[in-house]
């Protein structure tokens, strides 16, 4: 059973900085391209940045030069590091994992940038 849970949300305050954890299990997480997702109230979901195998990245123009992805094959992990944080970052954000077998989700984590 795949699993991705995500850890390190929560409120801050704006300019500040977040780093967003995404633990993964039942995957061939080396495999996987892995990615974040947000999605703001009354907004549809929106990609924030993804990674490949090969540590390709992608990141959204709202959040280049802001935020960072990353990941650990050896711990199964991905993370979004998050700077600059402002309250149109505030957002659910979901960790997915994509593997040629399947499209896969986290349950998401709240992070709100306010004052």
């Amino acid at each position: 059973q795949v699993q991705l849970v995500e850890s390190g949300g929560g409120l801050v305050q704006p300019g500040g900085s977040l780093r967003l954890s995404c633990a993964a299990s039942g995957i061939i997480f080396s495999a996987a391209v892995m990615s974040w997702y947000r999605q703001a109230p009354g907004k549809e979901r929106e990609l924030v940045a993804s990674i490949t195998r090969y540590n390709n990245t992608n990141v959204a123009d709202s959040v280049k030069g802001r935020f960072t992805i990353s990941r650990d094959n050896s711990k199964n992990t991905v993370y979004l590091q998050m700077n600059s944080l402002t309250p149109e970052d505030t957002a659910v954000y979901y960790c997915n994992g994509r593997v040629p077998y399947g499209n896969y989700w986290g349950k998401g984590i709240l992070v709100t940038v306010s004052s």
